[in-house]
């Protein structure tokens, strides 16, 4: 197709630019949602991958514990006040809590 496609007016009688907004939108869309949820999934991916053993993390259900082991794809934590110890998924934590007391999220 042609450029002089676009720039002529549609058999409707609407302007060529009506048919162009769409398109001049998109960049505006990415910038505005898309962007920033890579840029929040890129910071919890790389807080994923800095957890340790006796980090406090907070689960995607609220549970609040210290981390005694970690998996590939799992992590034990101990849970107060009884000390059970839960095996959670690693994408299940929400929030890090590092032993020098610094929130990782």
């Amino acid at each position: 197709m042609s450029l002089a496609f676009f720039l002529a007016a549609p058999p409707g009688g609407g302007s060529s630019l009506t048919m162009l907004l769409p398109l001049a939108l998109i960049p505006v869309l990415y910038l505005v949602m898309i962007r920033p949820q890579q840029k929040r999934q890129k910071q919890w991916q790389s807080m994923l991958a800095e957890i340790k053993t006796g980090d406090r993390v907070t689960t995607a259900g609220g549970i609040r514990g210290v981390i005694l082991s970690i998996k590939d794809d799992s992590i034990i934590i101990r849970v107060a006040p009884d000390n059970l110890k839960l095996e959670v998924a690693k994408t299940a934590i929400a929030s890090v809590t590092t032993q020098d007391g610094t929130s990782a999220s």
